[in-house]
């Protein structure tokens, strides 16, 4: 059903409106347009990628994954459609070879049991004084970085996307803080494409800094992963307080043993996820977990943005997203679909994940003795 069809099949919306309006045209001829990449040679437009990188083997993208992020320039054109321009600037790239293993199979591997949305009786409806313990061969089995672990390609790639996600937060060295930057979502166009993966593994990475704590929010109401994928169990969350104005969210909020992370849960499933999330709550319950804690991190694994709709109501509350682009997979038009919906945030960056090539011919973990 989230099948892209090929950019060579019926024209998107997108190429429609571009036809009607000619500024597609006007774009490719202004001395901003985008460039056409050396065939076999990685496209300066992230977008362009998706047309002409050479298609990878099923097999060889299993075993080899990428990541890069990307700032985009979310400056609209007077149709209201992302101008290829506009992407193709300012491009930064950081890469991560990984094994990502399936968010599916992560998903199946421990189902949480679902708590529906009653009224409290009593405190052990709350029940997370208990520390959760997070198995580290777990993450290790499953390709997830491990705290306080030896150094790692992986680790490695991690610490350079978070410096970026973390300037923007803090500020610092003439850079600005982007407002509410201290908020970071994380999303996908489609189901499967790694965001949850991202998402935990950049908690981890970020939960090792000295001047910041994590709270990694599950926000994928419909089919929550965080629990299952760190293997711990959980209990109300971030729904349930959205739902009933009596429940205090702080008390829903998981401690790890893993220092400087905590999770909130998803909670329970809803029918109005969506419109419990635009109500004016939602605002109250975000600015209540940023003010009670000024050194927390809080990111947010949502819905792929083409999916569900509720990422498109947390981009409102956020003030960066970070868009997990899945490498000869993603479609040019899912993806300019995708930050049409979450024009909320201002400040949005791609991040390729599992390309099997590196533009700079380079390597990390070598230097530790991890690479060839």
């Amino acid at each position: 059903m989230n099948k892209q069809k090929s950019l060579k099949s019926a024209q998107s919306l997108l190429e429609r409106a571009s036809d009607l309006y000619g500024f597609e045209k006007s774009m490719r001829n202004g001395p901003e347009g985008a460039k056409k990449s050396p065939k076999h040679e990685p496209a300066a437009d992230p977008m362009g990628r998706a047309r002409d990188a050479k298609p990878v083997a099923d097999k060889d993208i299993e075993s080899t994954s990428d990541i890069m992020a990307q700032p985009v320039s979310k400056t609209k054109s007077a149709q209201g459609q992302f101008s290829e321009s506009n992407v193709n600037e300012k491009t930064s790239a950081t890469q991560i070879a990984q094994n990502e293993p399936s968010e599916a199979r992560l998903a199946a591997a421990k189902p949480v049991a679902k708590t529906p949305l009653v009224q409290p009786e009593s405190n052990d409806f709350y029940n997370n004084d208990e520390v959760r313990k997070i198995n580290r061969q777990w993450l290790n089995d499953h390709n997830l970085l491990i705290p306080n672990g030896p150094v790692t390609a992986l680790s490695e790639e991690f610490r350079i996307v978070k410096r970026q996600l973390l300037l923007a937060a803090r500020g610092g060295r003439g850079v600005e803080a982007v407002e509410h930057g201290e908020r970071i979502l994380i999303c996908s166009a489609n189901p499967n494409e790694g965001k949850t993966y991202t998402s935990v593994n950049l908690a981890l990475s970020m939960a090792s800094e000295k001047d910041n704590r994590v709270l990694l929010v599950d926000a994928d109401f419909a089919k929550p992963s965080i629990l299952s994928t760190l293997n711990i169990e959980g209990g109300p969350g971030l729904m349930d307080a959205l739902a009933d104005p009596s429940l205090d969210v702080n008390k829903m909020v998981l401690s790890t043993d893993v220092d400087g992370l905590s999770v909130l849960p998803a909670g329970s499933q809803s029918n109005q996820d969506t419109e419990y999330l635009a109500a004016a709550r939602t605002a109250k319950i975000i600015d209540k977990l940023s003010k009670d804690d000024p050194n927390r991190i809080i990111i947010f694994d949502s819905p792929p943005a083409l999916a569900a709709s509720p990422s498109s109501v947390l981009a409102l509350h956020v003030g960066q997203t970070l868009m997990v682009v899945h490498a000869d997979k993603t479609t040019d038009s899912a993806l300019r679909d995708a930050l049409n919906l979450l024009s909320g945030c201002d400040h949005v960056q791609l991040l390729l994940n599992r390309a099997n090539f590196s533009p700079s011919g380079r390597k990390f973990g070598s230097y530790y003795g991890y690479g060839a």
